[in-house]
Order: C-alpha cells, then sequence, then structure tokens
C-alpha cells in the first residue's frame, strides 16, 4: 500500500510539474545553457575496495572523441582557411621559388644624351650644356625621340637589326621575363617598353635611357643601337625643318626672280616697238626741236614783215618767205601734235592710240616703276634668303651624348626580394578584403 500511495503522489507530482512546466514560457538560450550545465551530475568519487577499469593500449578512441576537435571549426572557419592557402600561401611560395631558381639574371645599360641646337653664341666649357636654358623646338624634338625609342618603328628596325626573338628569347624555363617565339607585334611593342626605360629631365634636357637584356654585352650593342638611331632621326628632323625654311625663302626668290623678267620682258617690247631707249629724253629731243621751230619761225615773221615795209606782195622775196613761214607753221604743228597736244593728239589717245610723247612717256613711266619695284623685290628675297640659310644652319640641332652606353658587371635585374614580398603583400590584401567583405555581408544579413 506503501509503495502504491508513493506511485499516485509521484505520478500526481510529475502531472503537476509538467503543467507547471507548459504553463511557463521558454527559458534564454543563456539561462538554458546555464541551467543544463549546472543539473549535469558530477563525476562519482572512486570507491574504496574499487578498482577502476583502465583502458589499455589497444583500445580506440570512440567516434566523438575523433571529432571532438573538428566540430569546434565551422564550415566557413574551413573556407577561409583554404582560401589563405589558395590565394596567400600557394602564390607566395610558388612566386619564391620561381624568383630563387628559375628568373633569368637581366643586365642594363645606361646612357645619357640631350637635343641641342647651334646657336649663335656656343657654350665655353661642357658645364655650358647644363646651364644654357633649352629652346622649344629642342623640348619638342626630346619629346618625339622619346616617343621614338618606345614605337612600334624602332622595335621593328631593332628586331630587323638584332632579332627580338633571338635577343630576347626566355632563358632556361624563365618564361615570365622573356619573350616567346611568333609575338604580334603589339606584343612585341608591350615587352620592349618593359625592357626599355627614358626618363627626361625638362629643366636640361638631358634625356637618360637604360636598356635590359639577359647578357651585358647585348644590352650595350641595342643601347648603342637606338642612340645611333636617334642621332639619325634628329639630323632628319633638323634637316627637314632646315629645307623648308629656305623652300619658302627660295620660292620668294623665285617669284620676285619670275616677276622682275616679266617687267624687263615688257620693257624691251616696249623698247622695240617704240625704236627708242628713253622717251622721256625723245621727248626733250621733241621740245627742243619745237623750240628751234619756233625761233625760227619769229624770224622769219620777222624778215616778211621788213621785206612788206620795202617791197610788194608779188615780189619773190615776199613769197619766199611766206612759203617758208608756211612750212615751219606745218612742220610746228606736226611736232606739237606728236608731243601730245592740239586735236590729232586728243583724239589719238581716245582711239587707244599711245603714238605722243605724252602717252609713250606715261607707259614707259609704268613699266619702269614696276621694274624698279621688281628689281627691289628680288634683291630682298635673295637677303631673305641669305638670312635663312643663316638661321637655319643657327638652329641646326643634333643629339649631344655626354655618357656613353656602359657595360654592366653583375646583374641588376629582376628584383627576387621585392618581387616575392608585393605578392605576398598582395595576396595577404586581396585575402584580407575578401574575409572582410564575406563578415560584413554575414553581419548585415
Amino acid at each position: 500500500m506503501t509503495e502504491q500511495a508513493s506511485k499516485i503522489i509521484a505520478n500526481d507530482t510529475g502531472v503537476l510539474r509538467g503543467k507547471q512546466t507548459a504553463e511557463r514560457p521558454p527559458a534564454p538560450r543563456n539561462l538554458r545553457l546555464l541551467q543544463a550545465l549546472l543539473d549535469t551530475p558530477a563525476a562519482a568519487p572512486a570507491m574504496e575496495g574499487v578498482t577502476q577499469p583502465e583502458r589499455t593500449l589497444d583500445e580506440a578512441p570512440t567516434t566523438e572523441q575523433k571529432r571532438g576537435w573538428v566540430s569546434r571549426f565551422k564550415t566557413r572557419h574551413l573556407v577561409i582557411g583554404a582560401a589563405f592557402l589558395a590565394i596567400v600561401a600557394i602564390p607566395s611560395m610558388v612566386t619564391s621559388v620561381y624568383m630563387a631558381f628559375v628568373a633569368a639574371d637581366q643586365y642594363h645599360s645606361s646612357t645619357s644624351f640631350s637635343v641641342r641646337s647651334i646657336d649663335s653664341v656656343q657654350a665655353s666649357d661642357i658645364l655650358g650644356m647644363f646651364s644654357q636654358s633649352t629652346s622649344g623646338s629642342t623640348v619638342s624634338d626630346s619629346y618625339v625621340l622619346l616617343d621614338y625609342i618606345l614605337s612600334e618603328r624602332m622595335v621593328q628596325i631593332v628586331d630587323e637589326a638584332f632579332g627580338l626573338e633571338r635577343i630576347f628569347a626566355p632563358r632556361g624555363s624563365d618564361f615570365f621575363f622573356g619573350l616567346g617565339a611568333d609575338q604580334p607585334i603589339e606584343d612585341q611593342l608591350a615587352y620592349w617598353r618593359s625592357m626599355v626605360t627614358v626618363d627626361f629631365d625638362h629643366t636640361s634636357g638631358i634625356i637618360n635611357l637604360r636598356i635590359k637584356a639577359f647578357e651585358p654585352e647585348t644590352a650595350q650593342r641595342v643601347a648603342e643601337f637606338v642612340v645611333t638611331q636617334g642621332e639619325k632621326l634628329i639630323n632628319d628632323l633638323s634637316i627637314t625643318a632646315r629645307n623648308e625654311t629656305l623652300r619658302v625663302a627660295q620660292s620668294e626668290v623665285s617669284s620676285a626672280e619670275d616677276r622682275l623678267y616679266r617687267t624687263r620682258a615688257a620693257l624691251r617690247n616696249y623698247r622695240d616697238e617704240s625704236q627708242e631707249a628713253d622717251p622721256v629724253e625723245g621727248a626733250k629731243l621733241a621740245a627742243q626741236l619745237v623750240g628751234a621751230i619756233e625761233t625760227q619761225l619769229v624770224q622769219l615773221k620777222t624778215e616778211l614783215s621788213t621785206a612788206l615795209t620795202q617791197m610788194g606782195e608779188d615780189t619773190p622775196r615776199v613769197r619766199v618767205l611766206r612759203s617758208q613761214i608756211a612750212s615751219l607753221e606745218k612742220q610746228l604743228q606736226r611736232e606739237r601734235q606728236r608731243f601730245g597736244s592740239g586735236t590729232a593728239g586728243k583724239q589719238g589717245r581716245n582711239a587707244g592710240q599711245m603714238a605722243d610723247v605724252a602717252g609713250r612717256i606715261q607707259e614707259y613711266e609704268g613699266l619702269q616703276t614696276q621694274n624698279e619695284f621688281a628689281e627691289r623685290a628680288y634683291t630682298s628675297s635673295l637677303a631673305a634668303l641669305e638670312k635663312a640659310r643663316v638661321e637655319a644652319a643657327a638652329k641646326q640641332r643634333y643629339l649631344a651624348v655626354f655618357i656613353k652606353p656602359t657595360l654592366s658587371e653583375f646583374a641588376q635585374y629582376p628584383h627576387r626580394i621585392m618581387s616575392s614580398l608585393l605578392v605576398l603583400l598582395g595576396s595577404v590584401l586581396l585575402w584580407a578584403v575578401a574575409v572582410m567583405g564575406y563578415y560584413n555581408i554575414r553581419d548585415r544579413n
């Protein structure tokens, strides 16, 4: 009976506790964890006389014991670790091994030069090369030379002279720093620009050229060849500018010479048609002739007046005098008409016939003025041509090389430690950004 009563009481107590538990709201997660820890029974103390069974070496740990340390890491932790290996560890290790054992040595040859012009005032010493201020033309030519060195044309010239695929072929297994075979011109140009460094100092006008190669002799020979091609370019530019300057001056001289030839031909044709060298001198002679006729006519009229006081009209002397006077008057009228006076001269000029002296003088003076102007223009053009020649010679440009291509004795490239550190830092930065981005998105969600 007692046992049955206790079972009933226990059942009632359990039901009551179940009802209370169902009525209460669920406790927070932290409180449930704490209650679970408190409800865990403590380990039973060892009883005297009772020996605990010892685990032998042959007994293997259970599956739960095996997975205990793995269960501490979640999936995202494993993914982050794998990403570290893939992004940081492996690339850095591969780069370090490649730079240490595979990358071939590279040597450089450096040279310095500048584009100069022959000015009227020469520098007293070599320091004048640095102290003189560069003109605008030399600066522009320097930039042209820089672009020419890094252009496809230079790549083609170097390829024709040396063979880019031969001098820059991969050494051993170094495929990264070598130039592959059968590359297009765009890839060859990109590789050439990676092996050539050109610096220009705008203040002093000095150009520093540095060329890398796998052998020091090759780097020196290529640098010398590039400098030679630069000299040819500057000389061609100088000759072209000189010819262009002289071409304009020579064209002016040719134009003035043609104009002078035409004016002189017009004068020669005029003299052939008029049959007189100078109409002005002819006019002076005509004026003297008219004056002489007028003087003689006055004398005859005076003699006629005197004869009429002593003789009659029908006397031979009077008739002779009257005949001489009539002849002189006709001759005087003709000479005056030739000189340009009278009605006949006006009609002739209106008709376009410049046969009188005044018309010939006007035409001759016009031709003479044109001829004098053409002569002056021709003289001025000759002086301008000579001045242009002097200026073109003074502005002639050339390439002054004051540091010849050097020959390296030890390899300066590639930067093995620096390249490995850069790859390591870059990969760590990339991995850190990816991890931070992942956690940022995870926290926002």
